[in-house]
């Protein structure tokens, strides 16, 4: 029998052979299931456009609208519109992060507060956003400034309720005891706090972005002659279904942006869960 050097220890795969052991299964990157993912819808809705043989103001195909996206982005009339809509997408996000982070915390730790303030938060999210979005206009104008309204009011509650829910959930006990070190209430907050919420908080905020480009879009859509809503608009009165495509891909790929750059700004800050 063949001795081991001294302070060696010993692994239960060393009795196994090389058929024995477990086969290491490929990771496969997401970024290659999503293109494997847009493949197959790409087929499907040219097959769909060939076997039903569909006009193209009723569902172009794939090749046609991908044309008039060039077309446009070239001409300069879809890099406009896009840009105008993360705009207000964005804005939006941040006013609705602002008053949301800052209420989710007085939220958190005062309960006579959320007694009061919680049906009036609920009682607004049974409003459609539609109904509310012609009131704001009047309001406040049909500038800039009622498009980032509306994104900020679809977006203000998904990351409010999720910041309540995170901040809660920090153990009671980690609270103590940086209150027994002689820590404040801000060194509790920014050391404590903050760094365990921050799962939670970033379910809210991806949800928020995706959520801002709808509320964008909806203000876009009452009144509104740039973006694109006003673009799905002007498409859907003129019956250019490329045009309308061209509009709803775009906005689609805004939002992937804002999820994308959420998932790694989540991973850049939220890093003692992967350690």
């Amino acid at each position: 029998m063949r001795q081991q050097p001294l302070g060696y220890i010993a692994s239960p795969k060393d009795g196994a052979s090389a058929e024995q052991r477990p086969r290491e299964r490929p990771v496969v990157p997401p970024s290659a299931g999503l293109a494997v993912s847009l493949l197959l819808a790409l087929l499907i809705w040219q097959a769909i456009v060939v076997l039903r043989d569909y006009p193209a103001f009723i569902l172009p195909a794939p090749g046609l609208v991908f044309s008039r996206l060039i077309a446009e982005w070239s001409g300069g009339t879809l890099p406009y519109h896009t840009m105008l809509t993360l705009v207000e997408s964005l804005g939006g996000f941040g006013l609705a992060l602002a008053v949301s982070l800052a209420l989710g915390y007085l939220l958190a730790h005062a309960r006579q507060l959320e007694r009061v303030l919680a049906p009036q938060l609920a009682a607004t999210q049974a409003i459609p956003v539609v109904a509310v979005a012609p009131l704001i206009i009047l309001w406040v104008g049909s500038d800039i400034r009622s498009k980032v309204l509306v994104a900020a009011l679809v977006t203000f509650f998904p990351i409010l309720s999720s910041t309540v829910v995170a901040l809660r959930g920090v153990p009671r006990e980690l609270l103590e005891m940086a209150k027994i070190s002689g820590a404040n209430r801000r060194q509790t907050l920014w050391h404590v706090e903050l760094p365990l919420a921050l799962p939670g908080i970033f379910g809210g905020v991806k949800s928020g972005l995706a959520l801002a480009t709808t509320g964008a879009v909806v203000g876009e859509f009452v009144g509104a002659r740039d973006g694109l809503g006003a673009l799905i608009n002007i498409s859907r009165g003129l019956f250019d279904t490329p045009l309308m495509f061209v509009a709803l891909i775009s906005l689609a790929g805004l939002t992937l942006v804002f999820y994308l750059v959420a998932v790694l700004l989540e991973r850049a800050l939220v890093r003692w869960e992967t350690t």
